[in-house]
């Protein structure tokens, strides 16, 4: 980051509207000059390389600060190794605290600074067997490694920011390789008009959906994407009825409703509170004052993030196996012994049980879960 700085502590020319302030030692300091940016400075400019420049300039002073709590100079210990590691800067880091966009950024601002910064995905051994490049970056880091543990004061931290560099540049390899799938430029180019979403679905010999598309609802990770970007999503196809993904919103929300609204009331609001823009820590406040129970940041973010996608698309793959086996393929079917209500015999409706004559028990999954619930609750 000095690299861009001047005598004035501001960044070059080209980087001249944001200014940092380096006369600010304290992580507290530097944080309050970091949101003051934020709030001054358009949108459109704070551009993942500022967000970056930003992100060091907190992490410095931290850094510096934990030295002078009496830290060795040698600042590789192991310990510490798993911070930095735990630190690398990168877009895809920031947009993972943050949940996308700006937003990120205050979390960065408002939490603990041991939760900046972990990759998204890591590197495996598929990726490093696959992608030669990647060995070879990979030795280079580990011997950069090495010599940092010779180096102290700036020579080392300037020898760190070139080992977070390299690391960083690991997973644009990686992705750039495997070619994931990102909506990102659906979302930031208006509309999503011509992009394919046709698809394959069929059943494999176990019973599970197959699915060969660009996107499907019945993918946790495609849908906690496609709740990130809801807003924007709906926004630029709510009257193109000719696009795709119109219509992949319009099946979104039937799931949503299904799949929480009745059953996981807490989830629904918690899921509308964040398609509205509010923030984990005042998300958290409300679902105090409505449901009596404070949950971590933390824990709301999984349940962003996690719980509540994986309900969602667990309600899409019931309502298609349903059609399924009601349109194209004869299905068997059977009643429940709890609740009366007749459900497809399958793993998705009832539990396996290979002592039964049809293979499941005889009670439904939700019925089970339901009385699994209510002991657990009577134990408390």
């Amino acid at each position: 980051m000095e690299d861009n700085v001047n005598a004035e502590g501001t960044l070059s020319e080209e980087d001249s509207y944001i200014k940092m302030d380096w006369s600010l030692e304290t992580p507290e300091e530097r944080r309050d000059k970091v949101q003051e940016i934020i709030d001054n400075t358009p949108p459109e400019r704070l551009t993942p390389y500022y967000l970056g420049k930003m992100a060091d300039y907190m992490l410095y002073a931290i850094d510096k600060q934990e030295k002078k709590k009496g830290q060795k100079n040698n600042i590789l210990t192991d310990n510490h190794m798993v911070t930095v590691n735990k630190r690398e800067i990168s877009f895809e880091g920031l947009t993972e605290k943050l949940e996308g966009g700006e937003s990120a950024v205050h979390n960065i601002i408002t939490n603990d600074k041991n939760i900046i910064f972990a990759p998204k995905k890591a590197i495996t051994k598929r990726d490093l067997d696959a992608i030669p490049y990647l060995r070879e970056m990979r030795k280079t880091i580990g011997k950069l490694v090495e010599l940092l543990k010779t180096k102290t004061g700036k020579e080392a931290y300037i020898l760190g920011q070139q080992i977070k560099e390299l690391r960083q540049d690991q997973y644009i390899i990686k992705e750039s390789f495997w070619r994931p799938i990102r909506f990102t430029h659906a979302m930031n180019h208006g509309s999503t008009f011509g992009i394919d979403l046709s698809e394959e679905i069929s059943i494999d010999k176990e019973g599970n959906i197959t699915h060969k598309g660009l996107i499907n609802l019945f993918n946790p990770k495609h849908v906690s994407a496609l709740l990130q970007y809801y807003s924007k999503l709906k926004e630029d196809t709510y009257s193109n009825f000719t696009d795709d993904f119109h219509w992949l919103i319009e099946d979104l929300e039937v799931y949503i409703d299904r799949a929480l609204e009745e059953k996981y009331p807490m989830y629904y609001d918690l899921l509308i509170y964040k398609i509205d823009g509010l923030k984990n820590i005042d998300i958290q406040e409300k679902l105090f004052e409505k449901y009596g129970i404070k949950h971590s940041i933390e824990y709301i973010s999984s349940l962003w993030r996690n719980k509540i996608p994986k309900l969602i698309a667990e309600e899409a793959e019931r309502d298609w196996l349903i059609w399924h086996y009601t349109i194209e393929e004869k299905g068997n079917w059977k009643k429940c012994t709890c609740c009366g209500k007749v459900k497809l015999a399958h793993n998705k409706f009832f539990s396996k049980n290979s002592t039964s004559k049809d293979g499941f028990y005889s009670i439904c999954k939700e019925c089970r879960n339901k009385k699994y619930q209510e002991n657990k609750d009577k134990r408390r």
